[in-house]
């Protein structure tokens, strides 16, 4: 909380006044990325035509954005919530299952774009197995220099999820 006080010059009264406490606070900047930062990345996913591709393009978006902010980078808040604040707190728990339950959503319409013929048991496992490599793979954006070393685990994903598909 110090260093929020600090670094906005906001007393810390008007923090608490304004979001009722420091849970409060970290639930609103949870929202708040899934507004700035997930929604934007992910639309490409749910969009109408979304297939494989979309995915390729949502991880290359993210990695580019690593990219620029300097890697090894602070990882995904989400992935980070999950691990370090959620497993003590219901509401950021209930939180980092809504936006996992969404990338599962997003990964199966993708799925059904790429191969529409899939059976949906194997949609919904595939989609399962995406949304855990996606936090394993912002996780390991915390302790990755170079970006291409996630292209690469990427590409080489896509590429089993391709094959198993078809």
């Amino acid at each position: 909380m110090d260093d929020l006080v600090n670094a906005t010059g906001v007393s810390r009264h008007g923090i608490y006044t304004t979001f009722g406490g420091k849970k409060a606070l970290f639930l609103a900047c949870f929202d708040q990325y899934q507004k700035a930062v997930v929604t934007p990345a992910f639309e490409r996913v749910e969009a109408e035509r979304a297939n494989l591709t979309s995915v390729s393009e949502y991880f290359e978006r993210q990695i580019s954005l690593g990219e620029a902010a300097g890697l090894p980078g602070p990882g995904c808040f989400v992935a980070n919530s999950a691990t370090e604040v959620a497993p003590g707190e219901p509401e950021v728990s209930a939180q980092v299952e809504h936006h996992n339950d969404r990338l599962r959503k997003g990964f199966r319409h993708a799925l059904r774009g790429s191969a529409p013929d899939l059976e949906q048991t194997a949609v919904r496992e595939l989609a399962d197995v995406m949304v855990i490599f996606t936090n394993g793979l912002w996780a390991m954006s915390r302790s990755v220099s170079d970006g291409d070393d996630l292209r690469r685990a990427v590409q080489t994903f896509l590429s089993l999820v391709s094959e198993t598909a078809q």
